[in-house]
């Protein structure tokens, strides 16, 4: 459980970054944040089930834990990148 809140977490601080760094992308400051969960959980699940996380037992070990926050940081941004590029071609 509290991989899964510091994936959240970082998820929503990565959406935040992402947006914050591609202004042409950004969604705002509430929707970076819900896009950045979505992203940042999905990421870090999708690592832990495919093994890239070490193990996905509830480990709390450093490593384990800055895998998480870069992981899910990454996931946040990316989902942001992918919903800000669909929004701004279905502006056009």
């Amino acid at each position: 459980m509290t991989e899964l809140i510091i994936q959240l977490i970082s998820g929503a601080v990565g959406g935040n970054i992402a947006g914050g760094v591609l202004k042409n992308l950004n969604l705002g400051p509430v929707w970076n944040s819900v896009v950045g969960i979505l992203g940042g959980g999905l990421g870090g699940q999708l690592l832990n089930a495919i093994g890239l996380l070490g193990q996905s037992g509830g480990g709390l070990d450093i490593g384990s834990i800055i895998g998480n926050v870069a992981s899910s940081g990454v996931g946040g941004a990316v989902l942001l990148v992918i919903v800000g590029l669909i929004k701004k071609a279905l502006k056009k």
